[in-house]
């Protein structure tokens, strides 16, 4: 009878406080860089990395010092225990089949990717090849340099794993200094959108802010909202729509109507985002009972002439958005 060839049991080293792992890095940009310097810190060891810009490989001469500059495929075969695949959304399906179809990968070794958009389904072609799927998304933004070391502690990482696989990344992520957070595979695209539209929106917001403020003379933007964006921040986090203050949320119809007014005369390409945030911030403050919808009417009316003729009306919108 011919023997059955199982791939050996999926390697639990790293489990233990005193056992490390064989680890290497695939797209050492920002994110990629500074989880595999955490891991060292916890006693791991980055093995190789591959990075294909000049700021990747700086990255990891600084980041990750006692790593060989490998190529993807060599990065895969090095990476004994775990390989981390740290690249853009739209090329991790690509970089995983490609090194799938090299036959890079070994069964037993644990393939983790790190988008925060995708789940274990983007990472199918490793599973033939004996190799453990893995998501691990550090809900963080990064610079790629040494501080970023300092903000992992405490850091959530959004985890999608095989349930045989749930010790192992609960450890790994404590090894990062983060807290797990479990995530289901169809919940992914969610997870994410939250993530991006709070915390890359807000750069742009913070922006915006900024640049109409240097356009009514303020010398230096940021001493003026820094105290009032933190106050803004701690207290939404702290009370949810209850921190709601400012013209839309008391229904200042008039007090709007001069913002838009300016803004169309001097930053038109503002308008828009300004509209469509207020009309959200009103649904949100007549849901939470900030906002009577009689008095929000006025407003209403400011933002549906605001948005234009032919356009689908402002306030209507916004009353079905609130009553829903």
């Amino acid at each position: 009878m011919r023997a059955i060839i199982r791939p050996r049991p999926v390697p639990l080293r790293g489990l233990d406080h005193d056992m490390s792992l064989d680890l290497g890095v695939v797209g050492a940009g920002r994110v990629g860089a500074v989880l595999g310097a955490a891991l060292a810190r916890a006693g791991h060891r980055v093995v190789a990395a591959a990075g294909v810009s000049t700021a990747s490989r700086e990255r990891n001469s600084r980041l990750l010092p006692g790593a060989a500059h490998l190529p993807a495929d060599e990065v895969a075969r090095a990476a004994t225990d775990l390989l981390i695949l740290a690249v853009p959304d739209d090329a991790l399906a690509g970089v995983v089949s490609g090194l799938a179809t090299t036959g890079a990968l070994r069964p037993g070794q644990i393939v983790a990717h790190t988008s925060g958009a995708h789940g274990l389904a983007v990472l199918a072609p490793v599973v033939p090849r004996g190799a453990r799927p893995l998501a691990v998304h550090p809900a963080m933004t990064f610079t790629g340099t040494a501080a970023d070391l300092a903000r992992l502690p405490g850091t959530s990482f959004g985890v999608t794993a095989p349930a045989d696989l749930r010790p192992f990344a609960t450890r790994l992520v404590a090894d990062l200094g983060g807290v797990v957070e479990w995530v289901a595979e169809a919940d992914r695209p969610l997870y994410h959108a939250a993530l991006a539209h709070g915390a890359n929106h807000l750069v742009t917001l913070v922006n915006e802010a900024a640049d109409r403020l240097r356009d009514a003379g303020v010398t230096d933007p940021a001493k003026v909202l820094s105290p009032l964006l933190h106050a803004a921040l701690e207290n939404a986090l702290a009370l949810g729509d209850e921190a709601l203050t400012g013209p839309v949320s008391r229904g200042d119809a008039g007090t709007v109507a001069r913002h838009l007014r300016r803004l169309s005369a001097s930053a038109p390409d503002s308008v828009p985002a300004y509209l469509a945030l207020a009309r959200r911030t009103a649904a949100r403050a007549i849901a939470a009972g900030r906002l009577r919808p009689i008095d929000a009417e006025p407003l209403l009316e400011v933002l549906a002439d605001a948005a234009g003729a032919g356009r689908t009306p402002v306030g209507d919108a916004t009353r079905e958005e609130a009553s829903a």
